[in-house]
């Protein structure tokens, strides 16, 4: 959503903000996170929504300092890995003027000071987090409401959540360690990851309107193959407007941290906004 509409959006730790009564949203995949014009009203409005409840599955400690301070303050000299490779099994050709607003944001990190390289991610076998997840979490949703009348690719992907995702999410959830082991190495030489927030320019309205279950996935995989996979880490994420299209549509760039350090993330972004000043473009 901030990508494709030129606003900051923050993906917060798993856990960082409650859902209750949905203890558990998604399984894990789902966060409630802020979306605003400018890094400082997002990370404020983050303060605000901040908390656990006792019931909920995920729980982590509140920040030592606001958030709303981390946007006030300089982030230091970071070691960031630019990453431009998805997850083993997703397809997905990125927009070449995607790929160019990228290493723009790249070339703007370098001249502030941080020392940018290339390097990817070991995501390993993320997407076998994702699928239970995500099927068994329509089927739970779907079967809560009183009077559902899904789409029905809504209840294609419900009934495969029915047979299929509820009996390996166990699996999945065990896979957590692994998968955050792997993925997490580069954090031993890298404090960021960059990558892009999504692989194609925003779809037109109705893009896959009619289409069948199968089209449909596939075409939002294709769209979208870059943020799903720290939806499975429980990580946090900050997308920032990377510029425009030549058609004058919003690119976004993700700034992707360890466990529970939306504050870099934050801290950075808003480094970057005062040399950008994106608050004040409209697409």
């Amino acid at each position: 959503p901030a990508a494709w509409t030129g606003l900051v959006g923050i993906k917060p730790q798993r856990g960082r903000v409650s859902g209750y009564p949905q203890t558990d949203p998604f399984n894990g995949i789902t966060v409630w996170g802020p979306l605003a014009r400018s890094v400082g009203d997002a990370a404020l409005l983050l303060d605000v929504l901040s908390g656990s409840h006792p019931e909920d599955v995920y729980q982590v400690d509140p920040p030592v300092t606001p958030f709303a301070e981390a946007a006030k303050r300089e982030p230091g000299r970071l070691r960031i890995a630019i990453s431009f490779r998805t997850a083993f099994g997703v397809s997905g050709r990125l927009d070449p003027e995607i790929r160019l607003a990228v290493e723009r944001l790249a070339r703007r990190l370098t001249d502030l000071g941080h020392k940018v390289f290339p390097a990817d991610p070991d995501y390993g076998l993320v997407g076998l987090g994702l699928i239970p997840r995500g099927t068994a979490g329509v089927a739970d949703w779907l079967d809560s409401l009183p009077n559902p009348r899904p789409d029905p690719r809504t209840e294609a992907e419900a009934r495969m959540g029915r047979v299929i995702g509820k009996r390996l999410l166990p699996v999945a959830k065990r896979m957590d360690p692994y998968l955050r082991r792997k993925a997490g190495r580069i954090f031993q030489f890298a404090d960021v990851v960059m990558t892009p927030t999504t692989a194609q320019p925003p779809l037109r309205v109705g893009a896959f309107d009619g289409a069948g279950y199968h089209k449909t996935q596939s075409g939002v995989a294709a769209a979208c193959p870059y943020a799903w996979t720290w939806n499975v880490l429980g990580w946090p994420g900050v997308n920032v407007p990377a510029g425009f299209t030549k058609a004058g549509l919003p690119i976004g760039a993700q700034l992707l941290g360890h466990d529970s350090d939306e504050a870099t993330l934050i801290s950075l972004a808003a480094q970057l906004e005062a040399v950008e000043g994106w608050a004040q473009r409209r697409p």
